[in-house]
């Protein structure tokens, strides 16, 4: 029987093949089939080379929903965007979806940057309608990177890693960005790389210092403990902000490492401190999404010997909200073990009254964006007014952040903020340069803790 006669086997290696070029869960085709599509256009365009474009787009916050809703509802979603991702592409288009919640993008008819930036914003606007879950609408944004050949490279793979080093900048930029890969952006994200290797190195190395703040009382100006910050003085680059390289360490997927040697250090020299003075710590928004975080805090505290009652740590509206279930179990353990939980940056976020409904706090730290007016802005005034009233009435401590003038201390204190700090009361300083620095702040540091 020939093949002709038993056509049974080109069924089979057909769907073979269409299983090969597809993604089993949406149905859209995925990378093989991408990489087949460039390489057919590259090839027609090979005598005039017209340009055209491939992009990468990965859905912001996508990791909640499966924390939350569960893997079910996670297909469902990618599901519902891959049905509108087709139904909105132009034509001739194509798009596939690649590992996760990263899809992809062959668009020929897409030739510079305008048309680039018009089709990311078109989509964008399709992507973040409401999801329909059946019991739950969620929304959700998508960040964007674009490659247009040839510029941005002549063959799939390089183009390839075009857009995935401009979708990289879209995502360092925040939600919702959309970026096209240009050579001032390839070497933007090179010096990140450069940065981010000698950080990993200055880490492995004990190089990234913990200054110390000092938080005081308003009404005598004594004391009562310090918060934490981390710096760094690299021998080539030199001063590096924590602005710079926290959330650097943040992206790159290593700020537990850099989180763990602070903490290590911080509490070490807390250990020189009066027993009564507490240390104050930040957690980022990955540390507040990882389920280790609480067992990596306290078995640094315990190789240390700094007891976790001397602990606050310090978060933020936004790290809380990243992943609210798993943020909400670290701060109570945390809470547990002993340690006090302040909310930084109060003010400043979209809900952050929710935020003191839904969580349990012990402090709330007025933002500085706020104390910097207060004495020549009349609605700063009231806002701080307001603060303080409602955290008396919640029972939370209040501090405020960023004092530089004897005049806003003595209003902060007039309106009943107990706690400040700035640099008016003390600037971050060295370990040593703290310890001379309780020497004339507090009356028992002749007696510190050795443990």
């Amino acid at each position: 029987m020939t093949l002709a006669e038993n056509p049974l086997p080109q069924l089979r290696q057909h769907e073979l093949q269409a299983k090969a070029y597809s993604d089993p869960l949406t149905g859209l085709g995925n990378r093989h089939r991408m990489r087949d599509k460039v390489h057919l256009l590259a090839a027609e365009r090979a005598a005039d080379p017209a340009p055209f474009t491939v992009c990468i787009a990965n859905l912001d916050g996508f990791k909640p929903i499966n924390d939350l809703f569960g893997m079910e509802a996670g297909d469902e979603i990618l599901c519902q965007v891959a049905h509108r991702l087709k139904a909105c592409i132009p034509d001739g288009a194509t798009v596939t979806r690649h590992d996760g919640d990263e899809f992809a993008f062959v668009l020929p008819l897409v030739f510079e940057r305008t048309g680039a930036e018009r089709i990311g914003q078109m989509i964008r606007d399709v992507l973040s309608a409401p999801y329909d879950l059946g019991d739950r609408n969620v929304r959700l944004s998508a960040s964007f990177g674009f490659a247009i050949y040839p510029f941005a490279g002549e063959h799939f793979e390089e183009l390839l890693k075009s857009a995935e080093t401009a979708l990289y900048r879209s995502k360092r930029r925040g939600r919702g960005q959309i970026t096209v890969y240009s050579q001032e952006i390839a070497q933007e994200m090179m010096r990140a790389t450069q940065l981010e290797q000698a950080l990993r190195h200055a880490i492995i190395s004990d190089a990234v210092d913990v200054h110390f703040q000092p938080i005081v009382r308003l009404d005598d100006g004594s004391v009562v403990g310090f918060e934490a910050l981390a710096r760094w003085n690299d021998k080539d680059l030199g001063f590096v902000s924590p602005a710079v390289f926290v959330p650097l360490a943040e992206e790159r997927g290593f700020i537990d490492a850099l989180s763990e040697t602070l903490l290590r250090k911080a509490a070490e020299a807390a250990l020189s401190w009066p027993r009564d003075l507490f240390l104050s710590f930040n957690l980022s928004s990955a540390q507040l999404m990882d389920p280790t975080t609480t067992e990596s805090i306290l078995s640094t505290l315990a190789r240390v010997g700094l007891d976790p009652h001397r602990l606050e740590f310090e978060i933020t509206e936004t790290a809380v909200m990243t992943s609210a279930d798993t943020a909400e179990r670290i701060i109570t353990d945390l809470r547990k073990a002993g340690a006090r939980i302040s909310l930084d940056d109060f003010g400043t976020g979209q809900s952050s009254l929710g935020r003191l409904r839904d969580f349990t706090f012990d402090k709330v730290k007025i933002d500085r964006a706020f104390v910097s007016r207060i004495t020549s802005d009349r609605a700063s005034g009231h806002i701080v007014r307001a603060i303080i009233a409602m955290c008396d009435g919640l029972e939370l401590e209040v501090v405020a952040e960023g004092i530089e003038q004897p005049e806003e201390a003595e209003m902060l204190r007039s309106l009943g903020c107990a706690m400040g700090q700035g640099y008016y009361h003390g600037r971050p300083a060295d370990t040593a340069s703290t310890l001379r620095y309780l020497s004339t702040h507090h009356r028992d540091f002749m007696t510190p803790d050795r443990d």
